[in-house]
């Protein structure tokens, strides 16, 4: 049965396992493979695969020794199953799983293989060597589809297969927190297990320089380090090694990925000005920034510091073989450039009439002297401003039009816009989301978006090269929470970039999805489980004393959630929930949600039920006010790597709304809460951050009944310890209301020094006032 006919069936009701089922007899497994095949189809049968087989190549074929040997060793990682790779010069006979270089392969597109399973094995060929790594990926994918151990069974599968895109690209950022070379190798392995071959490695910035330059030693000596804020805090930093990344770049090959490093010019600088203040503008030392955002420091555009940024490229291209190599370009304000005497008399001999069209000419500069080396340039798409430079490609993350704008002026580009593909954006609004942008990007978001914007025409779009998924580090501390940024929006990324678009269909993919989490907790990926995740919300019975009604939900909405009440953990077997549930208090619930076969698809989550809980009011139920909006969740410390509280925080108006809050019989509110450190570039935006009069020395969190401006109906002083990282429990009385209201609730604390933030609020019928910390 073609695989598009088994699509369209379970898209009409009936569970693509089942179907599969019927198609390729009891013991086939559904093709779990991600990203999708361009074409695949299933016919009834399936082949055996013991620990007695064996994965055979040709003598001499070492792209496919190659090949074979790494599914092997994922084989053994995952399946538990040791399959031995021999050299067999009949290989092509087949018998078991063969894989074999093809230069007369079907698929005669770069990248390509194809794979077919039968009575006869597994044959698998290509005509590249990445085409056999991929083949060998989609072997392994067939060889896994659950969590057991040993032999499988395969479904008779008939695979041709091609990259829709030549750039399927994933960015880390390690300026901003630095991530050890044997984790920026578990990000490879993870991105060649996904197809993807572009790793964009964002080295330098205003927080930190990454990179050993042998002729600039400070530029790790002093960049890469930088003082947290809190006395007690130690220097936070490092960098990689020139032979650390020449032991990256080369593991990288070996699984088919380019890494495209990039060093930030002429903005995102400080830390370079910070170990060389001759090649920035002021000729002033910076501390190296610990504030994320944008700030100031800018290269000059003297002859000295081109020389500078010339040499240090001479090194980057000895340890990076790409073609492409990453300027940046973004966020570079031009205030410094504009108040040097030395830089405008610069701009007026060169003729050049404002600072967008310097730094278009500064831009060229370094795209001209990696032409003169063989190699080209890429920039963020503010390279587009004051004109753009003609070597340059664009790389389009202010949405999708600096894409365009580029594409239609004949340059190549990269699509990587946000908020979609910047993973550092949280998976959903859940309080137990790590810290991260609160602009909320589902799995579903990431997996719709369109490569190719559709006002290009058709010759336009053959400059798309592709696109990329970012994974921003500001608030991502530590790996485990880049793992959790990245997995499963990596799958989704991954079929957007590889499939054919006609092909891609969402809850095809999501019933492929159970499989690739299996295959996640077998080598310890951290994956979030945001999708199928189970919410609860209760609310009190109307008209039934001591009585509560909780409703659950999942932003999957097509996932089976069951629940239990007795205090059990959930399991296959459990209530289905179909309905809000009616509960006496106290309550406890606890639920979880499977997929259609039956996997577990989260992990449970608990919650229990009382007076006291239902007057909580916590981070998801925080709104932005109508002056600002929430922007970021933070942890408690700027470098934290344990998990800990985390903190929704509005950075410009420190305002939160708790829309529709139940107050019949609340006569007490408890504001739970944090200093956090104010370490933000806001630049332009600085002029922005609003000032409130205070009272007390620390300033109030202050509670507005309907509006903002509305009545003020509790005010808590703020205690007089603001170190950041230091938390607070204040309480004061509550007057009498009834019925839901909107809260909003504000900080007047001084808008310089620490950030006061809230975590949760709570309503009770204590008769204790007074605010206390």
């Amino acid at each position: 049965m073609p695989f598009a006919d088994v699509r369209r069936h379970a898209a009409q009701g009936m569970a693509l396992v089942s179907l599969l089922a019927f198609a390729c007899g009891a013991q086939a497994a559904t093709p779990s493979i991600i990203p999708l095949p361009a074409k695949m189809t299933v016919e009834q049968g399936s082949y055996a695969i013991s620990s007695a087989a064996v994965i055979h190549v040709r003598p001499g074929d070492r792209d496919a020794a190659d090949a074979a040997r790494y599914l092997a060793d994922l084989l053994v990682r995952t399946r538990g199953l040791s399959l031995p790779v021999v050299e067999d010069a009949s290989a092509a006979s087949r018998g078991d799983i063969v894989i074999r270089s093809d230069a007369a392969a079907s698929v005669s597109q770069a990248e390509g293989y194809v794979l077919d399973v039968d009575a006869r094995g597994m044959d698998i060929r290509a005509r590249d060597a990445a085409g056999l790594f991929y083949g060998a990926v989609s072997a392994w994918q067939l060889l896994t589809p659950d969590a057991a151990k040993g032999a499988v069974a395969v479904p008779y599968v008939h695979i041709a297969d091609w990259p829709r895109f030549a750039w399927r690209g994933l960015m880390l950022d390690v300026a901003r927190h630095f991530e050890p070379p044997a984790e920026v190798k578990r990000v490879l392995d993870a991105m060649a297990q996904h197809k993807l071959n572009v790793f964009h490695w964002h080295l330098t910035d205003d927080q930190g320089w990454r990179l050993e330059i042998r002729r600039y030693p400070k530029l790790t000596q002093i960049g890469a380090w930088r003082q947290p804020p809190g006395a007690d805090a130690k220097p936070y930093g490092g960098y990689y090694t020139q032979a650390e990344v020449r032991g990256i770049v080369a593991y990288a090959a070996a699984r088919h990925i380019t890494v495209v490093p990039e060093i930030d010019m002429p903005g995102h600088a400080q830390a370079a000005v910070a170990a060389y203040p001759e090649i920035g503008v002021t000729g002033e030392r910076p501390v190296v920034s610990i504030d994320w955002g944008v700030n100031p420091y800018l290269f000059n555009v003297d002859d000295r510091t081109i020389s500078f940024l010339h040499n240090v490229l001479d090194e980057v291209m000895e340890l990076f073989p790409s073609t492409f190599i990453h300027v940046g370009g973004d966020e570079a304000i031009k205030d410094q450039w504009q108040a040097s005497a030395a830089v405008q008399a610069r701009m007026h001999s060169l003729g050049i009439k404002d600072e967008n069209a310097l730094q278009s000419w500064f831009i060229e500069r370094m795209g001209q002297y990696l032409a003169q080396h063989g190699r080209r340039l890429i920039g963020w798409d503010e390279i587009l401003e004051g004109g753009i430079p003609p070597s340059a490609s664009v790389m389009s993350w202010r949405g999708t039009q600096g894409a365009i704008d580029a594409a239609r002026l004949g340059h190549d580009v990269v699509l990587s816009p946000a908020p979609t593909l910047y993973l550092d954006n949280l998976q959903s609004a859940r309080d137990d989301e790590p810290s991260g942008r609160l602009s909320v990007q589902s799995l579903a978001t990431v997996y719709h978006f369109e490569t190719v914007p559709a006002s290009l025409s058709a010759e336009q779009a053959r400059h798309v090269l592709g696109a990329q998924a970012n994974i921003w580090a500001e608030y991502l501390n530590a790996p485990w929470q880049v793992e959790h940024a990245a997995f499963p929006r990596m799958d989704a990324l991954a079929e957007t970039v590889w499939t054919p678009a006609n092909e891609r269909h969402y809850d095809d993919f999501l019933a492929r999805l159970p499989a690739q989490f299996s295959r996640y907790d077998q080598l310890g990926i951290t994956y979030a489980d945001s999708a199928f995740a189970v919410g609860m919300r209760a609310q009190p019975s109307v008209g039934k004393a001591r009585k509560v009604v909780v409703t659950l939900s999942a932003q999957e909405p097509s996932v089976t959630i069951r629940y239990t009440t007795d205090g059990s953990v959930p399991g296959p077997q459990s209530p289905v929930y179909r309905q809000p549930i009616d509960l006496a208090l106290p309550a406890t619930v606890s639920a979880t949600s499977f997929a259609a076969d039956g996997r577990q698809l989260a992990r449970v989550r608990t919650e229990r039920f009382d007076a006291s809980t239902l007057g909580i009011i916590d981070g998801s139920g925080f709104e932005g006010c109508p002056t600002g909006g929430l922007g970021v969740r933070v942890p408690l410390l700027p470098d934290a790597t344990a998990p800990a509280p985390a903190y929704d925080v509005d950075v410009i108006s420190s305002c939160w709304k708790l829309p529709q809050v139940s107050l019949d019989g609340a006569s007490t509110i408890t504001i739970d809460g944090a200093w956090l450190a104010r370490n933000y570039g806001l630049a332009g935006d600085a002029s922005k951050v609003v000032s409130r009069a205070a009272r007390t020395p620390a300033g109030e969190l202050e509670v507005h009944v309907d509006r903002c401006d509305g009545p003020l109906a509790a005010s808590l002083p703020l205690p007089a310890k603001t170190t950041p990282g230091t938390t607070f429990h204040l309480t004061t009385a509550w007057p009498a209301h009834t019925g839901k209201h909107d809260l909003c609730v504000f900080s007047t604390a001084p808008i310089h020094g620490s950030l006061s933030a809230i975590g949760r609020v709570s309503f009770g019928a204590s008769s204790t006032s007074g605010a206390t910390p």
